[in-house]
């Protein structure tokens, strides 16, 4: 492909050499450095591709694209032929360029993109789950996985690389693929992974404070800027209507806007909420009504999983989805580790979930109370090489909302478990929650199993669809549903 066409709709200078030049890879690891490649020059937190400019040129590059000065003379012997583009940001550039390449596959595909604090994996399976009720193929880009037809393949980030979604797009499309539904991260947004295509609908569940750290967001401002950016890159917005902060999220928007909630003034609305536990069930019976008017079931707990059904529905009411189908999709959606039920006994119900910060341990416990459980019984641990506070929050959290506490290890990394579970124990110490502290995750997880009594709800949480634990720079394996099974098998007494 000409590098002139791979260019087209960006703003670019050309420093030096030709346009015309004939372009056989692109790349933005310098470790991939091919001859006749596109290199582009990204400037990420510990690397910057303009180090390795001369490297490029040395590989036999056909074409750099840079932000920074680049002058091949400086390269002596190393100068070469090759074209250098200069543009204002490489990553936005980029995303263009691996639209280009690919043959802008999103033209080909229904994409549907999910921003929020809450919501994006649960929603997105949803989708998926109801969409497919009516035969169309659809592929999932997540937190959890990438789904093209049958292949599953574990995600690195919530949003890849533009050039590595881009990838993906085109894979498929190649699959025969209808649409794609996809999480969308204010990481992503700001570092334009998603720039180079537009979204058919665009999605935004809700808004909390999170990712207010050095290296994600300098503020809420920024945060809530970055999740707005793509209410200015779809044909549709579908908004959570009753959010404190809709109006600043969609605040420019150059899309046509819709609202769901539970509030009188969305455009599709859920009422007379009934929550259901016993009889294999744990969810939330509701009425849509609105811009539909029909019974419906989610297969999740809480307030918050009626929003994120209200949000599939608006969404599928675009494929011309009916009643009966959405119903089904809503039955038999499942997400690893997101509220994922084990089952084992109908005397009490045992839960996975991804909850790894005092905010989301917060939501499901407030959420799982609400069902007057016998005892409500939660097990977690805290990450290591992480803010302490995080661990005073979390254990306050579970302290105060859950009767009963099994505090034990996550992902230490490279810290001591013991000093992890010393941190959270800080927290519980500002409750009158009860709890015992067992180190080893297979230990405590078969303490919360052997101990569980009748009505209890017990959620193995922080660890949800995450099938590795990390130690000292070594991931080793470990999924809670297998040790789960193990145990059990080796005869592991229950109730």
């Amino acid at each position: 492909m000409k590098l002139r066409e791979l260019l087209e709709g960006l703003e670019y200078r050309c420093v030096e050499g030709d346009v015309d030049k004939e372009i056989f890879s692109v790349v933005y690891d310098s470790r991939k450095l091919a001859p006749g490649c596109l290199f582009i020059c990204i400037v990420g937190a510990k690397f910057d591709g303009h180090d390795f400019a001369a490297e490029a040129v040395k590989q036999g590059a056909a074409a750099l694209v840079v932000s920074k000065q680049t002058d091949l003379r400086t390269m002596g012997d190393e100068q070469g032929d090759a074209c250098i583009i200069q543009v204002e940001d490489t990553r936005y550039a980029m995303a263009f360029i691996s639209a280009a390449w690919f043959g802008h596959p999103a033209e080909k595909l229904k994409v549907i993109g999910i921003t929020g604090t809450k919501g994006k994996t649960t929603t997105s399976y949803v989708v998926k789950s109801v969409l497919e009720q009516v035969g169309l193929k659809v592929g999932l880009v997540g937190t959890v996985e990438t789904i093209i037809g049958e292949s599953h393949v574990h995600a690195t980030n919530t949003t890849p690389e533009s050039y590595v979604l881009q990838e993906d797009f085109a894979k498929m499309v190649e699959a025969g693929m209808d649409a794609v539904v996809m999480e969308v991260s204010s990481q992503a947004l700001k570092l334009h992974r998603t720039q180079g295509f537009v979204f058919d609908y665009g999605i935004f569940t809700n808004l909390e404070p999170d990712h207010i750290v050095p290296g994600e967001h300098e503020s809420f401002e920024e945060y809530m800027a970055c999740k707005g950016r793509l209410f200015r890159q779809c044909r549709i917005g579908i908004v959570n209507g009753d959010d404190a902060h809709v109006a600043q999220i969609t605040e420019g928007h150059s899309c046509g806007l819709e609202t769901y909630g539970l509030g009188e003034g969305c455009m599709l609305r859920g009422e007379d909420l009934r929550l259901v536990h016993g009889q294999g069930r744990l969810g939330v019976d509701f009425h849509v009504t609105g811009s539909m008017d029909f019974q419906a079931h989610t297969p999740f707990p809480g307030r918050f999983s009626v929003y994120n059904a209200l949000c599939a529905i608006a969404i599928c009411l675009h494929f011309q989805v009916g009643p009966q189908e959405i119903q089904k999709g809503l039955e038999s959606a499942s997400v690893r580790g997101r509220i994922e039920r084990v089952e084992i006994s109908p005397r009490f119900t045992l839960l996975i979930d991804y909850a790894h910060n005092a905010m989301a341990l917060e939501s499901l416990l407030s959420a799982l109370r609400e069902y007057k459980p016998g005892r409500l019984v939660c097990l977690f641990g805290c990450g290591g090489n992480r803010d302490p506070h995080r661990r005073f929050e979390m254990g306050e959290v579970s302290g105060r909302l859950a009767d009963f506490t099994v505090i034990t290890s996550d992902n230490p990394r490279f810290e001591e478990p013991w000093a992890i579970i010393d941190d959270i124990k800080k927290g519980m110490g500002k409750t009158s929650g009860r709890y015992v502290e067992i180190c080893d995750r297979r230990e405590a997880i078969a303490y919360v199993i052997s101990h569980a009594e009748e009505g209890d709800l017990i959620v193995l949480a922080g660890k949800g669809h995450e099938d590795y634990q990390e130690i000292k720079g070594k991931k080793y394996p470990m999924d809670e549903r297998i040790i789960i099974r193990e145990l059990l098998e080796g005869g592991l007494k229950h109730i």
